[in-house]
C-alpha cells in the first residue's frame, strides 16, 4: 500500500525514480479501491464521498462550470457526514463505485499540502534525518500531502489559534507554497482520480499504516523547501511568500 525505500543511502534516487516511474492507475489497482479506503479509515481518517471527473475535465456534480471538478464533497454536510465507520464506507463505496473520497481535516488529523518538488526535497531531508514522517500522498496535479496529527480543536473557541497558512481547497491558487489544512478543510484521500484525459490520480507514497506525526516536526523542512520553490518560481513569474489572504 505504500512505497518503502531501504536505508538512507541512495534514498533520494529511489524516491525520485518511484515518483517518475509510477503509473497513475496503480494506486487503485493495488489491493482495490475499497481496501485502500478502509485502511485510511482504520488509521483514523474520517471519510466522505466526493465528486469524480467525467469525460476528461467535467465534474459529476450538476454545477455548471464547477471550479474544482472531481475534488469536492458531494454533500454540503460533509463535515458531519465524514466518518471512520467501516460499514458506512463499504456502503458508500459499493453504491458509488466512481466516487472519489475526501478526508475531513481538523478532527483527528491535519494535512500539510506542498508543491511536489518542494515536498520531494523535504521528504528526502526528513527521511535522511530519521524523522517519523507518517503517511504521504502524491498527486499528478503537482502537489504532495503530508498527513499529521491535528493541532487540536479546544473546547474554548478563544484558545483555537488560526494560522495564515490555513487554506480552503477552492482558494488554493492563491497559496502557491505550503497550505495547512485543518478544521473546516479537506483533501482528496487516495485512491482518487483527477480531471484530465490521461488517468491522473492522487495515490499513496507512504500509506496510512504509518503513524501520524506531530505537524511541528515537519513544518520547518517543508516551509524551507517551499520558500526555495516559490523563490525559484518567482524568478520566472511573480509569486508571493509567505502566502497572503
Amino acid at each position: 500500500m505504500s512505497a518503502e525505500f531501504g536505508g538512507r543511502s541512495g534514498r533520494q534516487g529511489k524516491l525520485s525514480q518511484w515518483l517518475r516511474g509510477r503509473r497513475p492507475k496503480e494506486a487503485a489497482d493495488e489491493g482495490g479501491r475499497e481496501a485502500l479506503l478502509l485502511a485510511a479509515a482504520g488509521a483514523g481518517l474520517p471519510l466522505a464521498p466526493a465528486a469524480h471527473p467525467v469525460s476528461g475535465y467535467r465534474c459529476s456534480c450538476d454545477r455548471v462550470g464547477c471550479p474544482t471538478p472531481g475534488r469536492h464533497p458531494v454533500s454540503f454536510a460533509w463535515q458531519t457526514q465524514a466518518t471512520t465507520d467501516r460499514a458506512q464506507i463499504e456502503r458508500w463505496a459499493g453504491h458509488q463505485p466512481q466516487a472519489n473520497f475526501i478526508t475531513a481535516t481538523g478532527m483527528t488529523h491535519d494535512v500539510l499540502d506542498v508543491p511536489l518538488e518542494a515536498g520531494r526535497e523535504a521528504l528526502d531531508r526528513l527521511l535522511g534525518s530519521g524523522v517519523e514522517v507518517g503517511p504521504v500522498a502524491v498527486g499528478d496535479d503537482g502537489r504532495m500531502l503530508f498527513f499529521t496529527l491535528t493541532r487540536g480543536t479546544p473546547e474554548d473557541e478563544d484558545e483555537w489559534w488560526p494560522c495564515a497558512l490555513d487554506c480552503h481547497p477552492e482558494t488554493m491558487d492563491e497559496h502557491p507554497g505550503l497550505r495547512w489544512h485543518c478544521r473546516g478543510s479537506y483533501v482528496l484521500v487516495p485512491p482518487a482520480r483527477l480531471p484530465g484525459d490521461d488517468g491522473q490520480s492522487v495515490r499513496w507514497l507512504r500509506g496510512p499504516e504509518h503513524p501520524l506525526p506531530d505537524p511541528l516536526t515537519l513544518l520547518e523542512p517543508l516551509t524551507d523547501a517551499c520558500a526555495r520553490h516559490v523563490g525559484e518560481e518567482s524568478d520566472q513569474a511573480t509569486a508571493a511568500w509567505p502566502p497572503r489572504h
